[in-house]
């Protein structure tokens, strides 16, 4: 791996004590400096691309599993300035109903552990104050066991249904359900309900102005 050399003037070393630089020697090291400079400019266009370009939808999929799904609203929640995961939500003919059946896509923008999602779930679920310490704790064990890993560009959604499941799609490959309609309430309401943490976010997914 090729480094640069501290100049003489800094070590004290003289011009008679070092090999001159061959003009080929010199051309290598401005090209490696140059292809440095290149991959810093690549790296923070990326940087700005990811932050500035629109939400990505998990569509057509989530827009499928629910009869006459249409996008309702979409949105970015971002943390500090960076993106987490764009949300969309879809609806039967576009029009959401807080008892379903809807679909909620999460496209994540960062890499993410199937548990790490679970417990942050549970903590929004517990600053509702709707349910026990011992529903918590098995609906963090059951959403454990159903949440994969994710890598930034994967999507999760989860289906409402009318009959108050909550269903989980990795894509369009089911993952699992959760047949208790107070965790569907509880669950969805972390992005929907009236006492969300994040209401912007909510106002658009659910097509209000904020």
């Amino acid at each position: 791996m090729y480094s640069d050399p501290i100049p003489s003037l800094l070590t004290g070393d003289t011009a008679s004590t070092r090999p001159p630089r061959t003009s080929a020697e010199a051309t290598r090291r401005q090209s490696v400096r140059s292809l440095a400079t290149l991959a810093l400019f690549a790296t923070l266009a990326i940087t700005l691309l990811i932050q500035t370009i629109g939400p990505a939808r998990a569509e057509p999929a989530a827009a499928r599993l629910v009869a006459g799904g249409e996008l309702v609203g979409e949105g970015r929640f971002t943390f500090f300035g960076l993106p987490v995961f764009d949300a969309s939500l879809y609806a039967p003919q576009g029009r959401y109903a807080p008892d379903g059946p809807f679909a909620l896509a999460l496209t994540y923008r960062r890499d993410f552990k199937g548990t790490a999602i679970a417990e942050k779930s549970i903590d929004e679920i517990r600053k509702q104050g709707r349910a026990s310490e011992a529903s918590l704790a098995s609906w963090q064990e059951q959403m454990s066991g159903i949440f994969p890993n994710v890598k930034a560009g994967q999507s999760l959604i989860g289906v409402k249904t009318a009959q108050g499941s909550a269903v989980f799609y990795s894509g369009s490959r089911k993952i699992g359900e959760i047949r208790d309609p107070a965790f569907a309430r509880a669950f969805f309401d972390i992005w929907l309900g009236s006492s969300t943490s994040n209401r912007s976010l909510r106002n658009k997914l659910v097509g209000q102005a904020s």
